[in-house]
This record gives C-alpha cells, sequence and structure tokens, in this order.
C-alpha cells in the first residue's frame, strides 16, 4: 500500500515538472514570436515610410517640372504680347519708315531751316486760330502770282482780315530767292486745303515764270523745310502731297503738268533725309 502511494507521488511530481517545462517552452515560443512579429512590423512600418518619402520626393519633382513650364509659358506669352504691342504701336506712329529708323540708328535729325516768323493777325479769314489736329500730310502749293515774293503773298493773307473777300492761307510762304516766312504757328489750322485743313500743314511757294516751275533757290529751301516738318511729325516723303492730290486743284502746275518732277523731287527728299 505505501509502495503504491510512493508510486503516485512520484507520478505526480514528473507531471508536474513536465507541466512546467512545457509552460516555459509556451513562454519561451511565445517571446521568439513577439519578437519576429515586433521585427515584422518594424520592417513593415520602415518599408512604408520610404513608399511615402519616394511619392513626396515625385510629388516634389513634378511641381518643380509644372512650375519651370508655367514659367516659359508666361515668359513667351509676355514676350509676344510686348511684340504685339510694339509692332502697334510702330504701325501707328510710322516708327517702322526708313525715315524714323535713320533717325533713331544714326542719332540726328534734319536741322531747322532759317525761317522769319510773321504771324498773320488773328482773323476769321487767314488766321481763325483753330487748334490743328493730329497732322497726317504736308501740302505744296503754288502762289498762282508770278514775280512775287514770300512778304507779298504773306501781305496778301494779311489783309484778308480787313477785306474778308475770301478766306486763304498757308503756314510756310518760300520766296523766289529761297527765303521761307511764316505766316501761321503749327498748331494752327490754315486755309489752304479745303477738306483738309484740320489735319495738314501747307507750304506756298512763289515762282517766277507762268510755267510754274519753282526757282533752284525756292526748290532747295522746300526740300530742306520738308524734311524738317517731316521729322517734326514723325512722317515720311511718301507723305508729302500736291494741293493737286487733294480734289484735283492744278497746284502745284508745274508738278501737276510734269509727274516726273514731282516724283524726282520725293527722291531728292529721300536722299536729303539719309544724308543726315
Amino acid at each position: 500500500m505505501r509502495q503504491a502511494l510512493e508510486r503516485q507521488r512520484t507520478e505526480r511530481q514528473r507531471t508536474e515538472r513536465q507541466g512546467e517545462e512545457l509552460d516555459l517552452i509556451d513562454i519561451s515560443r511565445a517571446g521568439k514570436g513577439r519578437q519576429k512579429a515586433s521585427r515584422s512590423g518594424y520592417r513593415s512600418r520602415t518599408a512604408e515610410e520610404v513608399r511615402i518619402r519616394r511619392k513626396r520626393r515625385k510629388r516634389r519633382r513634378q511641381k518643380k517640372v509644372f512650375h519651370i513650364l508655367l514659367l516659359l509659358i508666361l515668359t513667351g506669352l509676355l514676350a509676344l504680347f510686348l511684340f504685339l504691342l510694339l509692332r502697334n504701336i510702330a504701325g501707328k506712329k510710322g516708327i517702322e519708315s526708313t525715315w524714323k529708323l535713320q533717325e533713331i540708328i544714326n542719332g540726328s535729325r534734319p536741322e531747322k531751316p532759317e525761317i522769319t516768323e510773321e504771324f498773320l493777325t488773328p482773323n476769321p479769314y487767314s488766321r481763325p486760330q483753330t487748334k490743328l489736329k493730329k497732322v497726317k500730310n504736308i501740302f505744296v502749293h503754288y502762289t498762282a502770282n508770278p514775280g512775287t515774293s514770300a512778304e507779298q503773298n504773306r501781305s496778301y493773307f494779311e489783309n484778308l482780315g480787313v477785306t474778308g473777300e475770301t478766306s486763304a492761307s498757308a503756314h510756310f510762304v518760300i520766296s523766289y530767292d529761297g527765303s521761307i516766312v511764316q505766316c501761321l504757328p503749327l498748331d494752327e489750322m490754315g486755309y489752304a486745303v479745303k477738306t483738309r485743313n484740320e489735319d495738314s500743314v501747307s507750304i506756298e511757294c512763289c515762282y517766277l515764270d507762268e510755267d510754274g516751275k519753282f526757282t533752284d533757290a525756292t526748290y532747295q529751301s522746300l526740300l530742306k523745310l520738308s524734311a524738317w516738318l517731316l521729322s517734326e511729325y514723325h512722317l515720311k516723303p511718301a507723305d508729302m502731297r500736291r494741293h493737286y492730290d487733294e480734289g484735283g486743284k492744278k497746284c502745284p502746275l508745274y508738278y501737276v503738268e510734269h509727274e516726273d518732277a514731282w516724283e524726282q523731287f520725293l527722291t531728292d527728299l529721300e536722299d536729303l533725309k539719309n544724308s543726315y
């Protein structure tokens, strides 16, 4: 009986030791499992952070490329806008003309010729004091009085304020000796070209012979005065007009009847411009 009890106690002790050993094994295994899970979780978090950083770098690169492209597009649009603006301004003001470009390149302008200012007395018939609009053309006339001087024609305009017989005047009168008399300020309108008085400047030229041909002195003064006026108003030789070109009046007579002489005048004017 005693021996049987002893065997049972020994058996229980062995079973208890085995249970403790199993518990230790389970605890050890559980610890190792937690370590593996921890390492796996760390590796998972590290990989996720790498992916996030890569995405952020990619987005930053994309934004940088986008900003560069946007800057290039805006720069191109600005350049195009400035080009169109300058071309539009040039077209309006005549800066593209060879006349104006020559002045810019050379830094020189035609000199003002010697002019005697003898402004007419304000009156309704020859000096109404109406302000000029933008000047578009320079008109050349002849006095239709052979052998008369600039002073005589200026006196005729002056007397119209007294007689009131008609309305007539010009900004300048060039005598057959080449002297120039200014009758009107350049910001006032004259009575010279009926339909164009408000946007033009007029030059009357004296002559000696019935054919209306200008003397060489008159011709040279006309060239110099025209060159200076064109420069002042940013016009070109093609903007010169005969009275004949606006209304058909045979004025200046010689340069209406001899078209080649008028073309030669424009050529000489262009050559004079190129000499500055």
